[in-house]
């Protein structure tokens, strides 16, 4: 499978090919976080991270923003014909950086 792209991710959203886990959906109700957030985030967003030995699929980290203009990151898999989202949060900045993109190091 190729890497993954930002530019194919946000096809695959726009196409409507997203697969939401039952897991995905408890953390978005419990963090207050709409399907429609993470579609707006991804459709705006970058990779900061991937992770290329996930399994099932390769999968990485998007930071993008939201539909109330909020950074959230969003991990996400695919196997190049569909999204599978597999979790949605508010960064923290216990471990992130000011920018929201870099991960503190961990002392």
């Amino acid at each position: 499978m190729d890497k993954l792209d930002i530019n194919k991710i946000q096809q695959l959203v726009k196409n409507e090919k997203i697969r939401w886990t039952n897991h995905v959906i408890i953390r978005l109700l419990q963090r207050n976080i709409t399907q429609d957030d993470v579609k707006k985030a991804i459709l705006n967003g970058e990779i900061i991270e991937e992770y290329e030995d996930s399994y099932p699929y390769p999968s990485c980290l998007i930071y993008g923003i939201n539909l109330n203009n909020t950074v959230i990151h969003i991990v996400c898999g695919s196997n190049g014909e569909e999204l599978w989202i597999i979790t949605a949060y508010y960064p923290d900045s216990i471990e992130w950086e000011n920018d929201w993109k870099t991960r503190k190091e961990k002392k």
